[in-house]
């Protein structure tokens, strides 16, 4: 080995560099640093796994972690084509309350003691080296001796250093008493430390990387102006900023002052393993609690001009019963173009490599931290950028709405992802309430901020269910989008008093409006009206000036409908459903296309999810047990799904009437019982009705009886026991009198002469041979 020719250095050079100094060999004596004495018993300590680009081609083809690379050019809009709403870009407050939108039972994580979090030995573990320059491994120790914990990159020269600059006793800016380290992040050592002047609070004083570093020190200032400006209770506070010297070479050092959040983070949540050594899935509705609590936080950011960038489960904290975003060391300006970028493999957009972070980009990584959180799978490697197949992962088979926000948010394509945070929360939580009510059976019912609650109720007419509703009445009865309250002509189609299609679109015509609004509206009315080709035109021209706009879309499936294609329905819904993935709005039409198609049970699926959820879209109670009916003549799930239409609907007679003729529909007599006959009686004589359709109901259940009887000669005996229906016994004699009995009762209701001769001679045909 060769001496060292730094002044005042006695170590050897070896592997390139110095042994004591860690300096390559100089030609010309240079000053040295002095010597830093590093302690050889440690503990390791997780890192953020963060990586900061810049200076690279914005065409590189990929980013791998440690990879520097600059992001210039033009800045994508923060909007998407395929947005909730066009034109809105809501931000800010959510509507939600406590953790867990009252829908989940969150377990609380308990406060923890700030002074069980100093690490005792810190240490950065040789695996989480890195150069902050070049990206390369440093620090990496060989034949048997340890790595060095400050030095010089062997690959580009870059200083690095990953000993902690405070030590407990320093008092940093005159009035915080550090205790100690409590974590490494990928700007540096976070240490815990008391406010002296301020009742001994608990702090926290985040640094840099490394002091030597100006692209680590310009990221600190800017994140201190950022934060100065950061007010949000699900986001960590920022108390002061101050500077210290260094220890080695006296430069000051700046220190942000933030508070203490205790607890635990989403990343330790996770770390639990089975007893087959792999990572335990957090339960899907907890992950999306705390989404739900991440993503106004985000909003809120976005509504100030500022970007997250590396939203991950490292930096989310639980504590007891609150969240909290706790490191914005990577938070940037939207139209910030130059500062260096930080990232984390796995969770980052693709496109942050070439057009740089964004709204979409953001909401992206929270989607992937959703996933990492809830479900096992290679998300740092063969699916980096991508998701994996529902036939792969049960939990995404079992919830389809999950797996649908879920892609929709990490689209490929920006522009196709959610518009905004609340956007993307409105869905997720109709995803939520989706989960829970298919877990424990419960509905949860809640009001659309997109969709018009069903305008009517369709397939319920008692004198024709089973049969299929017209598709007619089926887009007549559907739920409609909100119109949307920024639109010019917002107020005119609020306060008009046109509801005929002929006249709503005389009335528009009018007017000197021609907005997006107007413009559905009168698609809308010449679909009901069945000018599907004026319809069409219209849409293609919406579709050309306002591409990407789901209402688009969702006029076509309608027209669709109305044209007798369901098939090409289904298409058009399924889009709708993949963009708005909590509306029951869009599954219930798509659950009548599927239906209409030919499929009952992918329609079954669908009006089910749509039930289940929320018990305002009767429709898809009766739809449900109609198809029930036609998949595999379910007649005990059909009974059971129009039973339980509450009874305070309106429609609940109609129900219990479906509910009669589902319990009695069969291919053969024989299939029945007699319990389902005496069953079908008695739901009859619970039901208030008017005196003719009573009749006209206990008409069909005693001539089912009466078919049942006869079918088999042995079945008189049940008469033997006493079970009577309508109060006729189970006897052919019996039933026919009881026929006789309604048909004469039905005469001397009807409005014609015709009516009651026909009645009378139908009952005079049915009535038993007697002698008189």
């Amino acid at each position: 080995m060769t001496a060292c020719l730094r002044p005042g250095c006695t170590g050897a050079i070896e592997d390139g560099f110095c042994n004591v100094c860690g300096m390559a060999p100089a030609a010309t004596p240079t000053p040295a640093p002095e010597p830093v004495a590093v302690s050889s018993s440690s503990v390791p300590v997780a890192t953020t796994g963060s990586v900061r680009t810049d200076q690279i081609s914005p065409r590189s083809s990929s980013l791998t972690s440690g990879s520097p690379l600059s992001v210039r050019g033009s800045r994508r809009s923060s909007g998407g084509s395929m947005s909730s709403r066009t034109g809105s870009s809501r931000t800010g407050s959510s509507r939600r309350g406590r953790l867990g939108a009252g829908l989940v039972e969150v377990p609380p994580v308990p406060y923890r003691d700030p002074s069980e979090a100093v690490l005792a030995n810190p240490e950065v573990a040789e695996r989480k080296r890195f150069c902050s320059n070049c990206g390369k491994p440093v620090g990496r120790g060989r034949d048997g001796r340890p790595g060095r914990t400050e030095g010089f990159c062997r690959e580009c020269g870059a200083a690095y250093s990953f000993t902690p600059k405070l030590v407990p006793g320093d008092l940093v800016g005159g009035q915080y008493e550090v205790l100690g380290c409590i974590a490494h992040g990928g700007l540096g050592w976070i240490y815990l430390a008391r406010d002296r002047n301020v009742n001994d609070r608990w702090v926290v004083l985040k640094g840099l990387l490394d002091t030597g570093d100006s692209e680590a020190m310009a990221a600190a200032a800017a994140e201190q102006r950022f934060l100065a400006e950061v007010e949000h209770p699900n986001i960590v506070r920022i108390y002061n900023f101050v500077q210290h010297p260094d220890p080695k070479s006296g430069t000051m050092v700046g220190y942000i002052v933030m508070e203490y959040v205790g607890g635990k983070s989403l990343k330790d949540l996770r770390s639990v393993r089975g007893e087959d050594g792999q990572l335990v899935p957090l339960p899907v509705a907890q992950a999306i609690a705390y989404a739900l609590e991440v993503l106004p936080a985000l909003g809120y950011l976005h509504g100030q001009g500022l970007l997250f960038c590396d939203f991950k489960p490292d930096n989310v904290i639980q504590d007891q019963e609150q969240i909290k975003l706790i490191d914005l060391g990577a938070v940037r300006r939207i139209d910030d173009d130059e500062s260096a970028i930080y990232k984390t493999d796995g969770y980052c957009a693709p496109e942050v490599a070439t057009e740089g972070p964004s709204i979409s980009s953001d909401l992206y990584t929270v989607a992937r931290s959703l996933a990492v959180l809830t479900f096992n799978f290679d998300y740092l490697g063969k699916y980096s950028e991508t998701l994996p197949d529902p036939s792969d992962v049960p939990l995404l088979a079992t919830y389809g709405s999950y797996h649908r926000l879920l892609a929709r948010a990490t689209d490929p394509n920006p522009s196709a992802r959610f518009e905004s945070a609340s956007d993307m929360a409105d869905q997720l939580l109709g995803v939520l309430r989706e989960i829970m009510a298919s877990q424990d059976g419960r509905p949860r019912t809640s009001a659309s901020t997109l969709f018009s609650p069903e305008r009517a109720v369709f397939g319920a007419d008692p004198d024709r269910w089973p049969g299929l509703p017209d598709a007619v009445e089926v887009v007549a009865a559907l739920p409609v989008p909100q119109v949307d309250t920024t639109d010019a002509a917002a107020g005119l189609l609020a306060t008009s008093a046109a509801t005929e299609p002929r006249a709503v679109i005389a009335s528009l015509a009018a007017s000197p409006l021609n907005t997006v609004e107007v413009r559905l509206r009168v698609a809308r009315a010449k679909i009901e009206l069945g000018d599907l080709a004026g319809a069409t035109a219209d849409l293609d021209q919406l579709a050309a000036s306002e591409p990407g706009d789901w209402r688009v879309t969702w006029y076509r499936g309608l027209a669709s409908l109305v044209a007798g294609r369901p098939q090409e329905a289904r298409a058009h819904f399924d889009l709708v459903y993949g963009w708005l993935p909590g509306e029951p709005a869009a599954k219930l039409a798509l659950a009548f296309a599927g239906e209409a198609a030919g499929d009952p049970t992918a329609a079954a699926r669908n009006y089910d999810l749509v039930w289940r959820t929320d018990h305002s879209y009767v429709s898809a109670a009766f739809g449900l047990a109609r198809v029930r009916l036609a998949a595999g003549q379910d007649r005990a799930g059909a009974v059971a799904v129009l039973e339980s239409v509450p009874t305070n609907s309106s429609h609940h007679v109609a129900a219990q009437l479906a509910a009669i003729r589902a319990g009695m529909r069969t291919t053969t007599a024989t299939e029945l019982t007699e319990q389902d006959l005496v069953t079908a009686g008695a739901r009859l004589d619970a039901v208030e009705l008017d005196a003719a359709r009573r009749t006209r109901i206990a008409i069909e259940v005693l001539e089912a009886a009466r078919q049942w009887v006869v079918a088999d000669p042995r079945r008189p005996a049940i008469a033997v026991a006493g079970k009577r229906v309508l109060g006729c016994a189970f006897t052919e004699r019996d039933l026919r009198l009881g026929l006789e009995r309604c048909y004469r009762s039905l005469a001397r209701l009807s409005d014609t002469a015709d009516q009651r001769v026909a009645l009378v001679d139908r009952a005079n045909s049915v009535r038993p041979v007697t002698w008189v």
